[in-house]
């Protein structure tokens, strides 16, 4: 556990908490987590911050995976090679993590979640119910492509993971909102998996801390699915629509002003 003061532990397991069930939900928990951590390590090198949030996330994607796998039985033709490949393109992500300039991705991302959310937004009807674009190998095709693009995005940078392959399995996919948040955790899993083993390998990861915030995330991450399974596709499209607008006014804050 790195020297930190008692209050910025039971902060940041507070953080880890609340990324849980926002991340089990619609993801963006890295939207709390992230900068949480940012504040309380002030010390520690941008590898070791990423691989420790990836340790901390993996708890609770991992539960909340269990859960939606349990409640809503993903297909495996979806989920197999979504998370295939989005483990291979996490690994890929997390080679480059600190190589690439972080001014470099916000930018970019900023539009892409400007454009999601005013998409979203204007279709009611988007992910109310689930309606498949794509048959036979076209699906397997597509899967694969959203884990591999969205699973380098994570592994490089992360933050808006869960609501990006949340939007493509709507979007792209036809699936209903509550469905697709059940695959983008199993994916999730793969992403974090394969970034750790890549950070572990230069020696990055605080592990117990990532662990003593992983506990808490599993608790968030349990009550999320939870949520979300009981309440729907129409609560988690809110959900969606509030995470992704407070992923907005972050990283627009962090291009304009900061």
């Amino acid at each position: 556990m790195p020297d930190i003061s008692l209050l910025t532990l039971v902060l940041l397991v507070v953080a880890a908490f609340s990324a849980g069930w926002i991340d089990a939900v619609v993801g963006g928990g890295g939207l709390i987590q992230l900068p949480a951590m940012l504040l309380g390590l002030p010390g520690a090198s941008p590898a070791q911050i990423l691989s420790t949030n990836k340790i901390s996330s993996l708890f609770g994607t991992a539960t909340s995976a269990v859960t939606f796998g349990v409640k809503v039985r993903p297909d495996r033709r979806t989920v197999l090679p979504l998370a295939i490949m989005a483990g291979l393109g996490s690994a890929a992500g997390a080679l480059v993590a600190t190589r690439i300039p972080m001014s470099w991705f916000k930018p970019i991302v900023l539009v892409l979640l400007v454009a999601v959310a005013i998409y979203t937004a204007m279709k009611p009807s988007l992910g109310a119910r689930t309606a498949l674009r794509f048959d036979g190998r076209a699906h397997y095709v597509a899967a694969g492509a959203v884990g591999a693009l969205i699973g380098f995005y994570d592994g490089a940078v992360g933050p808006g993971t869960g609501s990006f392959l949340i939007f493509a399995l709507v979007g792209l996919m036809g699936y209903n909102f509550l469905r697709a948040s059940a695959k983008a955790k199993i994916a999730n899993v793969a992403t974090n998996l394969a970034a750790i083993a890549v950070f572990t390998i230069g020696g990055a990861p605080l592990w117990a801390l990532g662990v003593t915030m992983g506990l808490a995330n599993m608790l968030g991450g349990l009550l999320g699915a939870r949520t979300a399974v009981a309440r729907g596709s129409r609560f988690v499209r809110i959900i969606f629509l509030v995470v992704v607008s407070a992923l907005i006014l972050r990283l627009g804050y962090d291009v304009l002003w900061a």
